[in-house]
């Protein structure tokens, strides 16, 4: 026995992880997205395996995978710098409001009740999905981006509910980009650069906000160091990292090779079906 587990027990949740690892970082490559929107709901089930209490399962999930985004993300950010798709311009405009929000973000995961974050998830990746699955070249805000304060607000929220919910931003920026007639590819490459800046001052908030829950649960073994710091299983990430860091330039490659309109419904699709997993578990309380 191990952490409450037996062998068998852990070496299935250790194969998952590495699954789970080279699934993220071909989604960080191909949605921009660093890969948060898959891993939480997949940590949320290995947590829950492991006996993680239900009162900090959650903002556990977000901080490991907000750690496990940085590498891909900077991975991410690389290949697609390299076809020149990012816009450089947005990232100077918005690094600053984006890392105030991730700071905000990270105090509020320190006192926030656990069903604050899956509400969030469901009500961001349900509005992304429809936005995308059933999208209308009406359906904008204008021809391009906002200049002055209402830009800087959009990357303080960005920054905000990326912290929040554990993905690297991609879901917020690639939907205002869009919104605003930016092309879907270039959305997805800004995406990419933006997961950096809230990666990692992110995944430092959720070891603050989780400093105290190992005392709080001293015997539950998945908040201890060494296998957690705070909200950041470091069990977690060091399985699920280096598959991920592979497969993100194969993410990259299919993106570029997509039609605009297949890769909004993939994203589509794929965010209501992460949303639907934590409705059910809002509504079964598990």
């Amino acid at each position: 026995m191990m952490a409450g587990l037996d062998i068998a027990e852990i070496v299935e949740l250790a194969l998952l992880l590495i699954v789970v690892g080279a699934l993220s970082g071909f989604l960080a490559g191909l949605f921009g997205i660093g890969g948060g929107a898959i891993l939480v709901p997949v940590f949320y089930e290995c947590f829950r395996i492991a006996g993680v209490p239900l009162e900090v399962r959650m903002p556990l999930c977000v901080g490991t995978s907000l750690a496990v985004i940085i590498p891909t993300s900077i991975r991410s950010f690389q290949a697609h710098y390299k076809r020149g798709a990012v816009d450089m311009s947005i990232l100077r405009v918005w690094w600053l409001p984006i890392v105030t929000g991730v700071v905000a973000g990270s105090v509020i995961a320190r006192y926030a009740p656990e069903r604050l974050f899956k509400i969030v998830f469901v009500c961001v990746a349900y509005s992304a999905a429809t936005r995308l699955i059933f999208a209308r070249e009406t359906w904008k805000f204008g021809d391009d981006l906002p200049k002055g304060p209402l830009m800087r607000v959009y990357g303080f929220c960005v920054g905000i509910l990326s912290t929040l919910m554990g993905i690297g931003g991609g879901l917020f920026s690639n939907l205002l980009m869009t919104f605003y007639g930016r092309p879907i590819h270039q959305a997805v490459a800004t995406s990419s650069a933006l997961a950096v800046l809230i990666s990692i001052p992110g995944a430092l908030g959720y070891i603050y906000a989780g400093w105290p829950a190992a005392a709080t649960y001293p015997a539950v073994a998945a908040l201890q160091v060494p296998f957690a710091l705070g909200y950041v299983s470091l069990i977690g990430a060091v399985l699920v990292m280096p598959m991920s860091l592979v497969t993100a330039p194969l993410g990259v490659k299919a993106a570029h090779a997509m039609s605009k309109r297949t890769l909004e419904v993939a994203f589509g699709g794929y965010l209501f079906i992460v949303g639907s997993r934590f409705v059910m578990s809002l509504v079964g309380g598990q």
